[in-house]
């Protein structure tokens, strides 16, 4: 499994999505969050509701 952020390009491949959701979303979540400042990066994207808008601008 790849999550890649809006550019496209992989920031995370796993072969155990559900250890990632514990373990390793939190450091790629973090550094996305920097990249991408207007996407909506979850604290716990189990329980998040899909979106295809982004943050509005401050």
């Amino acid at each position: 499994m790849e999550l890649a952020p809006p550019a496209g390009r992989p920031a995370a491949v796993t072969g155990d999505l559900a250890g990632f959701w514990h373990t390793g979303y939190h450091a790629v979540r973090a550094d996305l969050r920097g990249r991408y400042p207007r996407h909506p990066w979850p604290e716990d994207p189990t329980t998040a509701e899909p979106t295809r808008r982004t943050n509005p601008r401050n």
